[in-house]
């Protein structure tokens, strides 16, 4: 095994591998060649050149996303690094852990107009979890060397336990000093590698908690973004067999049970004042990360007063303005230690909302029933025709939000990336997931997500199995559903931007499969075909009108009434 000549680079490449980071995420360049060179002459690490920076920040945001563990990113000096920053906010929001380590040229060569050279420093201060920047030995006395090893070795080990502690991403800027690409045969440096503190979790008065539980009659247990199998059945069933409580769900919130609801929008939107105050509880409790529903969040912020606790480990958010207590344990531990008694809360909220659920679904079924091909029919189609068992990753926009009125095979696994909710990494995100998930994986995006993202497409990596579904209306149609002045020149290009791309030679340029659907029927076959083994990944694109797609959304929530 060969390592690189500069002691940094061996330091950081040293302290990575003794602690079991695997997963590498290269883009090319010149002053990070000795962290490059150290990683890809280590046969314990799994490489992966991706040149765009934005991208491969997102590909690295997937892989972290699966494994549950952070994924190293390398780049080079200057612009380079900013290209991380959407991907970074995106993992910090969202408590997926990265290590970032940006290559940067010794201080000296700071401000003086060298090229590729910006100040990297602390540069995503507002949006990180933690980050330092090490000593270049050159710079010192050789009779400090040590104390500067000493001192980068315990940097190193900060940042990247507390990736591993707190889920989130790191920065560690490393100042490299030329000769770049000499490599040696044997380490000249000794790392000391800190093990991991267990984290500590505050005291929780389960007594007081369990108290106002089972005396509120109306309980609302709200689930974001969470990972699958987070919530146990015994924690499900609680829930379940609990008269008093609600449970409302989302898509990406991976959890499922007959009781439960996942239409949100679907249940509140056609709410009168009478059935506002019915469904007001006395406690909400939040688990897992962002809500996607827009509508949910105006109404508990309407509520103001609601006793709001967040369960979890991870971060508590007042996202509805009344967080009154942040119960920092296991969510599974939380809800053994309220129902460890057999206290029975008597109530009729759930079975209420039982029948109000089972009416609005009859009259979704009955409005989708008079459509024809558009959007609305067009997420029926595909999200029906999923292949069991599978991953599916959702882009934001009108793609998340039509996918929360429709029901999802629970057989699936749903991601989206809704920390900082942009359309931009998307499908990078979904082909970084899929290259260390031995399932199907599929991603459903708009057209304007995908055009924005195809530098997706630009690596060696896309597996076989890879599926993209591409809902062309040919512009922003989310725009139309938020507001009525819609039907203006300055509007469509603006807002909506209006275009006529098509993703058939961006098919054959990366060598992939291509459909294309411009009617119900055809998008019906195509799906037939799609999803049957290839040695290709592939693409189906449908081609829809949105012309009239806002105002059947918009009927829509006026037919539940």
């Amino acid at each position: 095994m060969l390592f690189p000549k500069n002691i940094l680079a061996q330091t950081i490449i040293d302290l990575c591998y003794k602690k079991g980071l695997k997963n590498v995420v290269i883009s090319p360049g010149s002053r990070n060649a000795p962290l490059t060179l150290g990683f890809i002459n280590n046969n314990f690490f799994k490489t992966y050149s991706i040149v765009d920076e934005r991208s491969a920040a997102f590909f690295a945001l997937g892989i972290s996303q699966q494994t549950k563990l952070p994924t190293i990113l390398v780049c080079t000096s200057g612009s380079a690094l900013l290209n991380y920053y959407p991907a970074i906010s995106e993992a910090y929001f969202s408590n997926i852990p990265l290590i970032v380590l940006s290559a940067d040229r010794p201080s000296k060569f700071l401000n003086i107009g060298d090229g590729q050279t910006i100040n990297q420093k602390n540069v995503f201060r507002n949006n990180i979890g933690y980050s330092t920047e090490l000593v270049d030995y050159k710079k010192s006395f050789f009779k400090f060397f040590f104390n500067f090893s000493k001192n980068n070795n315990f940097r190193i080990n900060k940042a990247i336990n507390i990736s591993l502690e707190k889920n989130t991403p790191v920065h560690i800027n490393i100042p490299l000093s030329e000769p770049l690409y000499e490599l040696v045969k044997n380490k000249t440096v000794e790392t000391h590698n800190v093990k991991r503190k267990s984290v500590f979790r505050g005291n929780v008065n389960f007594k007081n908690l369990k108290n106002k539980w089972f005396l509120s009659i109306k309980k609302i247990v709200l689930i974001g973004v969470l990972n699958p199998n987070s919530l146990s059945k015994k924690t499900i069933l609680n829930l379940a067999n609990d008269p008093s409580v609600l449970v409302l769900t989302e898509n990406t919130s991976n959890v499922h049970h007959t009781s439960f609801y996942n239409k949100i929008d679907h249940l509140i939107a056609s709410l009168n004042q009478n059935q506002i105050s019915k469904f007001k509880p006395d406690i909400l409790v939040s688990i897992g990360g962002m809500i996607i529903s827009k509508k949910i969040k105006n109404l508990f912020r309407d509520f103001n007063k609601v006793e709001h606790w967040h369960v979890g480990t991870n971060k508590a958010l007042n996202t509805y303005f009344s967080l009154k207590k942040h119960v920092n344990v296991d969510v599974n531990i939380f809800f053994d230690r309220i129902y460890a008694t057999k206290n029975k809360t008597i109530s009729k909220y759930q079975s209420y909302w039982d029948n109000i659920v089972e009416i609005r679904s009859i009259k979704h079924k009955s409005y989708l029933s008079t459509l024809e091909f558009c959007d609305f029919k067009i997420y029926e189609a595909i999200l029906s025709s999923l292949p069991s068992d599978s991953i599916l990753h959702l882009s934001n926009s009108s793609t998340i939000r039509y996918s929360q009125l429709f029901d999802i095979n629970h057989s699936i696994n749903v991601f989206c990336n809704r920390g900082t909710s942009g359309i931009d990494g998307s499908t990078s995100t979904a082909i970084g997931a899929s290259v260390v998930s031995n399932k199907q994986t599929t991603i459903i995006t708009g057209d304007l997500s995908f055009f924005y993202d195809n530098n997706a497409l630009w690596n060696s990596y896309i597996p076989s199995n890879f599926r993209i579904i591409i809902i062309n209306n040919k512009g922003g149609g989310i725009f139309k559903i938020l507001t009525t002045k819609n039907d203006t020149e300055d509007f469509e290009n603006y807002f909506e931007t209006k275009h006529s791309l098509l993703a058939n030679n961006l098919s054959k340029m990366h060598d992939l499969e291509y459909y294309q659907a411009d009617s119900l029927a055809n998008l019906k076959s195509s799906l037939i075909q799609f999803y049957k083994i290839s040695k290709k990944p592939k693409i189906l694109e449908v081609v829809s009108n949105n012309k009239n797609n806002h105002k059947l959304l918009l009927n829509y929530f006026n037919n539940l009434q």
